[in-house]
């Protein structure tokens, strides 16, 4: 494996154009005045699975003439991004996330993946977020033996995340089998906690800016995208047919406290963008004081607030506008719990990354102590600390995952926060249509939490521009930035009306090619 120096690209290479789409079926290879709202049903949990699985059948999947990018996730929904990238002598997945939200969607996770799993000669990761990351345990114990290229923050959080994953699967399972609350009998994980810990050998790490061979004529490159640490964008070059493929994964924003903004697309011949805040803006002065403003009403009265927040990177920006309202005495000093063991082992990884310098970190940061201290955090890692949370009588903040609440911790405090009037849940990012957090959002009289409706009476407050998400005008202003026009630019993981604004915003501002795919949908890269 070699690599070199991430080369720009001149503004007058120009690549000859001849992009065609193949048929889908051409299988080449506050919350005052919130009206009560129904609650869509919820899927069950990936952890909740029937107990015999039947072996996997895997459609034919033949090597195609010319290179084939295939969407396997990401098209229609915010969530299980995965694309194929085929050629006649490799075979590339980017990204290899888990699908959330709502049923149709969850079943994905515990379908046959595909293809078989054992022709992929390689992974490559663009950051560490579960609906990215997370199938990699499951992908592994089907037969993919290659390895997963990420940088180093990626690799770093994925060795966090993925056991942690494994984990609650099993957690959630357990208690399910315990209580006798699910259909099946017994409910497995999708993948266990040792699953993940084995997946992690075939990581390999590597630093920014460089390029690197992963597998026989193909290589990658990666640049800073200033979502969450280590996460990037991944050109993907195809040697034997003169093309280059950018996956924007998931872009960040200029306004980070922390890390660097994304860095601006080296001109490619095909670009696959996200589109997660399609047709939505961020307001970022509005967005501090509603969470302002939240804390301190429901402080006056004595009730507590609640932050699902997603354990990498959400975490870390909420503690860091938390310190800065302390200090400028907006909110009252209270305890802020964050009960997330994942969630303290991110934070222990942006510290590292602080201290030591890394490169998507703002250099305003380097070795100059902690951005995320309040003075009142309190680090709960242990069972036992997290039920204890419940006999406190005063107002705190409760920090906990996840993020959709869609398991973990927080499932707990809101099974027993939100029938009090006093308390308040802040939604603090995107809510994918089919989770729990969703509802809230919507207006839910009621949810379902463990097998059970939880009745909402805490007040529920949503802060969507509170995000790690370039909005329209962000993602619009990046792919722009290009410094050629791409034959074709696929607009995926967004929900259909963001990525349909985005296409549309591509065509009327640049008159660029933009296209949103089909799950599924193969398309010719040559």
């Amino acid at each position: 494996m070699s690599s070199s120096k991430h080369p720009k690209r001149t503004k007058g290479d120009k690549r000859p154009k001849g992009r065609k789409r193949t048929k889908g079926d051409d299988r080449t290879g506050g919350s005052k005045g919130r009206k009560p709202a129904k609650s869509p049903k919820l899927a069950a949990s990936p952890a909740l699975a029937p107990a015999a699985e039947a072996p996997p059948v895997y459609a034919p999947w033949p090597r195609p003439a010319e290179p084939i990018l295939t969407f396997l996730g990401a098209t229609g929904t915010v969530t299980g991004s995965r694309f194929l990238i085929d050629t006649p002598r490799a075979r590339v997945l980017v990204d290899c996330g888990l699908f959330q939200g709502l049923k149709d969607l969850r079943l994905r996770n515990w379908a046959p993946f595909p293809l078989d799993p054992a022709t992929i000669d390689a992974v490559v990761v663009t950051h560490g977020h579960i609906d990215h990351v997370g199938y990699v345990p499951r992908l592994c114990t089907s037969g993919f033996t290659g390895r997963i290229h990420a940088t180093r923050g990626t690799a770093e959080l994925a060795r966090i995340v993925l056991p942690d994953s494994g984990h609650l699967q099993e957690e959630e399972a357990a208690y399910a089998n315990r209580k006798g609350w699910s259909k099946h009998h017994p409910a497995l994980p999708l993948y266990t906690e040792a699953d993940a810990v084995a997946s992690l050998e075939q990581f390999t790490a590597h630093p920014f800016d460089t390029w690197v061979r992963v597998a026989p004529g193909i290589d990658v490159g990666f640049r800073p995208a200033g979502h969450i640490l280590g996460s990037s964008t991944v050109t993907v070059r195809l040697r034997d047919h003169d093309r280059e493929v950018l996956f924007s994964g998931d872009l960040g924003r200029p306004s980070h406290p922390v890390l660097v903004p994304p860095s601006p697309p080296d001109g490619a011949d095909v670009v696959v963008m996200e589109s997660t805040y399609g047709g939505r803006t961020h307001d970022d002065r509005h967005a501090l004081e509603q969470v302002r403003d939240a804390i301190t009403r429901t402080a006056s009265r004595g009730g507590s607030v609640l932050i699902p927040a997603f354990a990498v990177d959400r975490t870390e920006v909420i503690l860091f506008h938390l310190r800065e309202l302390m200090e400028a005495g907006e909110i009252p000093r209270l305890p802020v719990y964050v009960d997330s063991p994942m969630a303290l082992r991110a934070l222990a990884a942006y510290r590292r990354a602080i201290d030591e310098g890394d490169d998507d970190v703002q250099e305003r940061w380097h070795g100059r102590g902690d951005p995320f201290d309040t003075g009142t955090v309190v680090e709960v890692r242990d069972v036992e600390d997290s039920k204890a949370i419940a006999d406190v009588t005063y107002p705190v903040i409760i920090v906990s995952a996840s993020g959709m609440a869609s398991g973990g911790r927080v499932l707990h405090h809101l099974a027993r926060m939100l029938p009090d009037r006093r308390n308040t849940v802040l939604l603090v990012g995107f809510q994918a249509a089919g989770t729990r957090g969703r509802s809230l959002a919507d207006g839910a009289a009621a949810v379902k939490v463990f097998g059970a409706y939880v009745r909402v009476r805490a007040e529920v407050v949503d802060v969507p521009s509170f995000s790690v998400h370039a909005d329209h005008d962000e993602l619009l202003a990046w792919v722009g930035s290009a410094d050629r026009e791409p034959d074709t630019t696929y607009v995926v993981h967004g929900e259909p009306a963001g990525s349909a604004a985005v296409r549309d915003a591509i065509g009327a501002t640049f008159d660029w090619n933009a296209v949103v795919p089909e799950h599924l949908e193969r398309v010719r890269l040559s």
